[in-house]
This record gives structure tokens, sequence and C-alpha cells, in this order.
């Protein structure tokens, strides 16, 4: 008899064996093989599928046409070397599902971890009520912000129509359409604020890394990722404009992955205050308008 537990095992070798890549909501083969399995199998991903557990599905019965559909999935995730989330069209952030496909990248942004856990609060003040999300992608971090805070509005940017899209459809699923505005826009261009609170994923993959990505992250749109040469070509924009974008106790939280020496050298002396995530304490950072403000008056030059 062929049960769930089974079909885990051998996807998860299979996975293991063709040596993909992980990173799009997993960083394991046996993470991605239950997630693929409990999709195609109809089942909520959060379910028990340890081999002992009170309420596991481990040892429930597949039947051969549930198997050679699942088989068949990953057979394809090992072919295209597409992300699970693209075969799926499903990608989760802190536990909330949200639509997505080819059109956008994979969401995945630390910014989440942040918003559920609260990390930003003390940094907002009781005027807090306009939030930017700008490099919306597929309108998840958009979505998740208006989750958290219930009194603001946000409004979700993004260079690429396509993308937009791709966010109209988590707006609508979400019920968010009062709360949630999204626009077209190259950077801030058509999101001229000023904003209490900007969340940020930009394209921030320096020249070099781009070069070497695997193959699961060259299947995503390049505008989303390439970040120019030193991978801060869009922060630097983002950085000039912002003393006019902010409002007087506006907060930015930027998310750099790991170009933390490329920001640095980029802004040199710039009092950022580090935040912890599950990836560390050097892939997201928040700056005050305050802060920015003064380290602006002390350059010999404009950035």
């Amino acid at each position: 008899m062929t049960t769930i537990r089974t079909l885990i095992d051998d996807s998860a070798a299979a996975l293991r064996t063709a040596g993909v890549h992980f990173g799009h909501g997993t960083t394991n083969a046996e993470d991605e093989a239950s997630w693929l399995v409990l999709w195609s199998l109809g089942l909520p991903v959060d379910s028990d599928t340890s081999p002992d557990g009170a309420g596991s599905v481990a040892n429930q019965a597949v039947s051969d046409e549930q198997r050679v559909k699942l088989e068949q999935l990953v057979a394809e995730r090992i072919r295209s070397r597409k992300p699970a989330a693209y075969l799926t069209q499903q990608a989760w952030l802190q536990g909330v599902p949200f639509y997505i496909d080819e059109r956008s990248i994979v969401p995945r942004s630390l910014i989440a971890e942040l918003l559920a856990d609260g990390s930003i609060d003390d940094w907002l003040s009781d005027k807090t009520r306009l939030v930017l999300d700008l490099c919306t992608g597929n309108g998840s971090l958009a979505c998740l912000a208006a989750m958290a805070y219930p009194d603001v509005q946000v409004t979700g940017a993004d260079l690429s129509a396509d993308a937009l899209a791709v966010a109209r459809i988590n707006v609508d699923q979400h019920g968010m359409q009062e709360r949630v505005q999204l626009v077209q826009s190259d950077g801030m261009a058509n999101a001229r604020g000023p904003w209490d609170l900007i969340l940020c994923n930009p394209p921030y993959v320096n020249a070099q890394s781009m070069v070497s990505l695997p193959l699961e992250y060259q299947a995503e749109p390049v505008l989303a990722l390439a970040g120019g040469e030193d991978g801060m070509d869009f922060v630097r924009g983002l950085i000039l404009e912002l003393p006019q974008r902010l409002s007087e106790d506006g907060v930015l939280v930027l998310e750099i992955g790991n170009e933390r020496a490329f920001f640095e050298a980029a802004f040199p002396g710039l009092p950022v205050f580090w935040m912890d995530t599950s990836a560390g304490d050097d892939q997201v950072l928040l700056l005050t308008r305050e802060a920015l403000m003064h380290w602006s008056q002390e350059q010999p030059t404009q950035l």
C-alpha cells in the first residue's frame, strides 16, 4: 500500500538526487516534498506528516491515480527547475496563502516576519496611516501590511504591469479592495506620498551574483532581481528621493538580502537599524526620516 509518508520519502529522495535548488518557500528536499504531496492531494500544507504524530496523515493510503499525479508534478519540478510555487500557483507568507505565477517573483520577503511579529510597531507613530509597498510584486506584503495595521491605507507600487495583474488577484482574493490600492510606478514617480511607512523589497542582486543564480531563480522576472553592478541601482534612487517621500515621522523598511557590504559602501555612515529575522540581522534594515535628514546634511555632495 502506498501512503502519504511513502510519497514524501520517495519525492524527497528524487529531489535530492536531481540536485534541485530550494529557497522559494522551502529550504530542503523533505519540506518541499511534503508541500508538493499535500498540495497534489488537496490537503492543508500544514498537515502533520510525521510518522508517529497523533493527528498525522502519514499513514493515509494513496490511490494509484493520486500517486501518478504526484510523480508527474515532481518530475516537472525536476525537469523545468521552476520554483514549486510556480507549479502549484500558490505561495505562503506567515501562514497566509497567495496566488503566484511567472509574471511575478515568488514572494519570500523577510519583511513579512517583521509585520507579523510586531518588530516595526515601536517605530511607528499614532499618525501612521499611509503605507507604501514599493516593488510590490504579487502584492503579498501590501496585503499583510493591511492585515497587520487595520487603520492604515496601503498602496502597492510596481513598474511591472504583469506583476500588478498578479497583485490584483491577491488583493481581490483577500477582500482588500477598500484597503489596498495598486499603482504602476517607476520607483515613486506615481507614488509620491508623503508616506508614513515604506516597505521595499527591491531588485538588489549584484551583477556577479546574477550570473551564477540557480535555474530556479533564473525562472523569475529579471526585473525583480537585478540591481546593477553592486545591486544598489534602485536603492540609490530610493535614498535620494526619500526625504521628500516620507512624512515627518516616516520610516523605511528595506530588504537587501546578502548585499550589506555593498549597501554600506554606497551609503557610508548612514545610520540604519538592522532588524532580526530568521535569516540573520543583516538582511533587512530600518531607516527613519530624521536619521536620513541628519545624514544627508552632513554629505559633502548629493548622492
